[in-house]
């Protein structure tokens, strides 16, 4: 199942990594196998794992070869061994064996069009640490869940709402 969290600070705040924890431990039951975390000044993300494909190096949140890229991803690509194989030949090099990678690599080439080639059951947050931009998105048919709060401050974002509750100054009415 797996399970996403995280924050964007638009004032350039750092955000601080306990309440990333805190958010990843209302879904441990979404991913009971392992957790993992990113943050950096303004932004950061965690991830609640359930194994299925690449037990060994299928942890994430998962970056590209230089670091300036992340994401956290909840679903599956069913057409990955194929987009993987035409991006190995564009030159991408792979550090893992799982599905999410192959969302990165697109990204690079082809930005927010990526979505278009993916076809698959998935949400996800993606960090383009050069351009100081999110990209979330979810499968047409939001089949994985996606929910976030805006405010004057802040883009919070998990795949359930008990987590983006559990901050104390997140308001629990409805818009």
């Amino acid at each position: 199942m797996c399970g996403i969290c995280g924050m964007v600070n638009f004032k350039h705040e750092n955000i601080n990594p306990k309440e990333l924890k805190k958010m990843a431990d209302t879904m441990v039951h979404r991913g009971p196998d392992s957790e993992g975390y990113y943050h950096r000044g303004p932004f950061g993300m965690g991830f609640r794992r359930l194994e299925i494909i690449d037990l060994e190096t299928g942890k994430q949140p998962l970056s590209n070869e230089d670091n300036s890229i992340w994401i956290a991803c909840n679903g599956e690509i069913y057409n990955y061994i194929e987009l993987r194989r035409k991006l190995k030949e564009r030159g991408h090099e792979f550090k893992t064996r799982g599905d999410t990678e192959v969302i990165i690599h697109l990204y690079e080439d082809e930005g927010k069009n990526c979505l278009k080639s993916l076809r698959g059951m998935f949400s996800f947050v993606l960090w383009d640490q050069r351009k100081g931009k999110v990209f979330a998105a979810r499968d047409r048919f939001g089949i994985k869940p996606f929910y976030y709060t805006v405010n004057n401050s802040e883009f919070i974002f998990a795949s359930e709402i008990k987590a983006i509750l559990s901050l104390p100054r997140i308001q629990r009415e409805v818009d």
